[in-house]
């Protein structure tokens, strides 16, 4: 048996949780175009009959601009150092730029076995992977690398069965049907965020967090879900009620289809809007909200 850890680790919106996800097999990050979309560490766990990978899906490399993104680089940082393997994923579409071989240089000096996963080959020029693969060579980085689209699954068995041989000896970490180490009540709430950052886009900046007041399953099978969507500032909370609480509304029932979908019932959602200047910038806070600062182990 074969098991250990792959942290993925990237710039961000670069494809990570999309990646994870279907590696996995089953949706264990919330995924949006917004760069920033993955905040905490998440654990997705792939099961086969002779290896399980706990793939650690971190938040996306960028210069943190206050206390939350600050502890989010920090999450990234020691959980590459804490695996047993790295895998960095390269946005294809956007090309291999400079500032990539920079992060790949500095992981690759962890001492980690590292492999680069160049995604979303399913909307680029096909003429320019093997461009892109030739200035790896230009750039003397002997790394092994995988074009692949998670979306279309194009190579994503490859890239599973390379990462299973280069897992160490060892037993299970997970119990067989575990596909991730966030509580119900985690993904209740990364539902609820997703879903806003689809729907508002440019309009509602990243300072959103969800709350969960009550997380209930009534005898007739029915979740009772009652959460906050905190934000920053008076004008976005306009925005999220909309006009007529028509905007809540509509996002609050496009979050609830998922939910029932996860949890596998009904869901009675009810959605409330707050204002919470500057959160993100204060430590209590994202105590209170539930934001892990990863450490590592000591």
């Amino acid at each position: 048996m074969k098991s250990g850890y792959v942290a993925v680790i990237g710039r961000a919106n670069a494809g990570k949780s999309t990646l994870i996800n279907v590696l996995v097999g089953e949706k264990v990050s919330i995924v949006s175009p917004k760069p920033q979309t993955t905040r905490d560490r998440i654990l997705g766990v792939l099961t086969e009959e002779d290896y399980q990978i706990v793939f650690v899906d971190t938040p996306g490399i960028y210069k943190a601009r206050n206390a939350l993104t600050d502890m989010m680089m920090r999450t990234t940082e020691n959980s590459a150092r804490s695996v047993d393997f790295l895998l960095y994923v390269l946005d294809g579409h956007d090309g291999v730029s400079e500032e990539d071989f920079n992060l790949i240089r500095k992981y690759k000096a962890l001492n980690v076995p590292m492999a680069i996963a160049y995604t979303k080959i399913d909307i680029m020029p096909k003429e320019n992977i093997p461009l892109d693969m030739a200035k790896f060579s230009d750039a003397e980085l002997d790394i092994d690398v995988f074009p692949v689209s998670a979306r279309k699954g194009t190579n994503v068995r490859n890239l599973k069965n390379f990462l299973a041989e280069k897992m160490p000896e060892g037993e299970k970490v997970f119990q067989q049907d575990i596909v991730s180490d966030k509580s119900e009540r985690f993904m209740i709430s990364e539902i609820m965020r997703e879903k806003i950052l689809l729907k508002f886009d440019k309009e509602i900046p990243h300072g959103i967090a969800i709350v969960i007041n009550t997380f209930e399953r009534n005898d007739n099978g029915v979740y009772e879900i009652n959460l906050d969507i905190v934000c920053e500032r008076a004008n976005h909370k306009a925005i999220l009620i909309g006009k007529q609480g028509r905007a809540i509304k509509e996002v609050s029932s496009f979050a609830r289809q998922d939910m029932e979908k996860f949890l596998g019932g009904k869901v009675f959602l009810t959605t409330y809007v707050k204002v919470k200047e500057d959160w993100r910038d204060r430590p209590n806070m994202l105590r209170e909200y539930g934001y892990e600062d990863y450490r590592g182990e000591e």
